[in-house]
């Protein structure tokens, strides 16, 4: 099966790597010049030549890069006959429609598979995918998936209904965080350090791999990228679109989280906001 592949940032690159490892036929495009080679991936010169393939992924930052690089140009327009088109970006639940109506009228298959992990789980092919799509489409690509994915999830036959959970567990996130950030302020007021906090939570109320995660760089006070906060504040955006109504957890989060970005951490990674709480408590 030849494979083709938009978008070789961080993520996009351990993906494509991880295809080529399995023994697939890879393809890419990417946008910035700064990638100009991946080991054992063909680079060609235009998205319409990545999309010469039996299916393309991509991971693009968000609606409009998409919409940029694909729908403007008219790409998907252009595509080998039978393409299964993988999106795997975090877009908002009213894109996926969009992308369908696009993928319907060029005769094209439409997945949605966005995913949970930064970089590091990537490159180790442990990946936590959601899919969503038509269920002869999904059964084609699933063994492309397995060989990203600790384990994949079907949210259903809409693909939109993938895109819904991966911003809702997004949103989660940053509660956690934002849950932790507080957490330390109350216990830091008592002389309580973090650490042994931090070691009593995780091994009884929350063990879950985003609390092991962010805990860990609060204690540090590591907020270098993984997942930028700017990425963060636009997939708190997305679920404020999804939700169709004010949510005051959620409403809470954004906050925070535009406060961080506002305040020059745009770059920095997304738990940067715990960062910004701990530094802004009385």
């Amino acid at each position: 099966m030849e494979i083709g592949f938009i978008g070789l940032g961080r993520m996009g690159t351990a993906m494509a790597r991880n295809l080529v490892k399995a023994g697939y036929s890879v393809r890419a495009w990417n946008r910035s010049s700064d990638v100009r080679s991946v080991e054992g991936v063909e680079m060609v010169a235009t998205p319409n030549d990545a999309f010469q393939a039996d299916a393309v992924f991509t991971m693009l930052s968000d609606d409009a890069a998409i919409r940029d690089v694909l729908l403007m140009p008219g790409v998907i327009r252009t595509a080998r006959p039978g393409l299964i088109h993988i999106v795997t970006a975090t877009i908002s639940v009213a894109f996926a429609d969009e992308l369908v109506a696009a993928h319907n009228a060029a005769g094209l298959d439409y997945v949605s598979a966005p995913v949970f992990g930064r970089p590091e789980i990537a490159e180790a092919g442990q990946l936590s995918i959601m899919v969503a799509g038509r269920a002869d489409a999904v059964a084609t690509v699933r063994p492309l998936l397995d060989v990203l994915a600790r384990k994949v999830w079907v949210m259903g036959a809409n693909p939109k209904q993938a895109n819904a959970a991966k911003i809702a567990g997004n949103m989660m996130i940053t509660m956690a965080i934002e849950a932790m950030a507080e957490a330390v302020v109350v216990t830091s007021r008592h002389g309580l350090s973090p650490e042994p906090f931090f070691d009593l939570i995780l091994n009884t109320l929350f063990a879950g791999r985003s609390y092991q995660t962010y805990s860990e760089k609060i204690i540090r006070g590591d907020f270098e990228a993984g997942f930028r906060a700017t990425l963060g504040l636009k997939d708190l955006g997305l679920a404020r679109a999804a939700a169709g109504t004010r949510l005051p957890m959620l409403e809470a989060v954004h906050a925070r989280m535009a406060e961080a970005v506002s305040a020059g951490f745009g770059d920095k990674d997304w738990s940067i906001m715990a960062d910004h709480t701990l530094r802004h408590a009385p």
